[in-house]
């Protein structure tokens, strides 16, 4: 199945797109360090023929592709709706959306996916975000140039209800998930849209999750197999709370989904960035620096990390580190904060550490985009295999 990404970035969403199965035939990013590791990665690591457009979206003629492609994916930019951005959501120059569905309208995908932050969902984007869902519903809808977006959110919301069953539509739904759920060691909130083609008569949700919170809980607590596979002596685990234990013995049943991983799950494997193995590793160096201030403490090594981020003026420290048990911090290294997106070792990040890290803390999680675009993909060959059957 072929695909086509927007907002590339560091390609997160990209490699976990292609290990469900899909072919990127076009690649758009028009941020020269990530065509770096595009390139790195996609072209020469992994010899993709894909043609990689490091330019502006909008800048980009897709109609060579218009009935070729399965899916368009992307991640526009979310400063606009980021919670810790300046939240000017449609009055910011960077809301990418109505260009990402441009190229839906061109290119006339089976299917898309796109991705963004939860403040997405913020009350104060409410009716802005309810204009994009019908956006994408309707793409040949266009927005004139002589219509403001409230405008054309009118014309849009007439058309729904109307009940027009004409043009290029898409059935679309979203969800808000935590990567967490679906074995990211990271706790990772974002809004995923996905849209299918109208003439895709094949159901689709999104993926139950596969890991959980009790599930972590209880091979600490009740079996201590997580310690165990560890190697952390007894003398050195923590003692849970009362109310922890009383919860947990209250358990019917094991859970029966998987344990979330942690920060240390993430690390196996992995030589202290201070020691002479470091050098042996790919991205692993030391970076100096590091310290707590109020609201920024780093992850602590026993469950998922928190969000790693990427900031208007490069990484806010104090989220993007590792907080050891004895109260002292260190930043993570880019191999590190890569492993915690769940990037796969040979991936290389070639820029600065303060650019890599913005480029990792902006991606999607490998793994999220694989379970995701694995589902999509299965509905898209079941669709294909029915046609075929008639």
């Amino acid at each position: 199945m072929n695909s086509i990404e927007l907002f590339a970035g560091g390609g997160g969403l990209a490699l976990g797109l292609h290990n469900a199965g899909f072919r990127p035939l076009a690649m758009v990013e028009r941020d020269i360090d990530s065509c770096r590791t595009l390139r790195n990665n996609l072209k020469e690591a992994m010899r993709l023929d894909v043609q990689l457009f490091d330019k502006d979206v909008r800048s980009v003629n897709f109609s060579n592709w218009q009935g070729q492609v399965d899916l368009v994916s992307g991640g526009p930019p979310c400063q606009p709706f980021s919670i810790g951005g300046k939240h000017k959501g449609y009055r910011d120059g960077r809301d990418m959306f109505p260009s990402a569905i441009n190229v839906v309208r061109v290119v006339q995908p089976k299917a898309f996916i796109f991705e963004n932050v939860r403040g997405l969902l913020r009350k104060s984007f409410a009716k802005y975000f309810g204009y994009i869902l019908l956006q994408m519903n309707y793409p040949d809808l266009a927005r004139q140039e002589s219509e403001s977006w409230t405008e054309h959110l009118a014309k849009l919301e007439q058309h729904h209800t109307a009940g027009v069953e004409f043009g290029l539509r898409y059935r679309v739904v979203f969800q808000k998930v935590n990567a967490a759920d679906y074995g990211v060691p990271q706790h990772r909130e974002r809004v995923v849209m996905v849209g299918f083609r109208w003439d895709i008569h094949e159901p689709w949700s999104f993926p139950k999750p596969t890991h959980s919170e009790d599930a972590l809980e209880a091979a600490m607590w009740l079996n201590q197999s997580y310690w165990d596979e560890h190697h952390v002596p007894p003398a050195m685990r923590p003692q849970p709370t009362a109310e922890l234990l009383s919860r947990l013995e209250r358990m019917d049943a094991l859970p029966f989904t998987l344990r979330w991983k942690t920060v240390r799950d993430s690390l196996v494997g992995l030589p202290d960035p201070r020691s002479p193995e470091a050098s042996c590793v790919i991205n692993h160096k030391f970076q100096p620096g590091a310290r707590k201030y109020p609201g920024h403490t780093g992850s602590v090594l026993d469950e998922p990390a928190k969000t790693l981020k990427a900031g208007d003026h490069g990484v806010p420290g104090g989220e993007n580190m590792l907080a050891y048990p004895n109260g002292r911090v260190r930043y993570f290294t880019v191999r590190e904060s890569a492993r915690l997106q769940t990037f796969p070792d040979w991936y290389s990040f070639s820029s600065s550490w303060t650019e890599s890290m913005r480029q990792i803390g902006n991606a999607v999680p490998v793994t999220l985009a694989r379970v995701i675009g694995s589902s999509v993909a299965q509905t898209l060959q079941a669709h294909e295999q029915h046609l075929a059957a008639n």
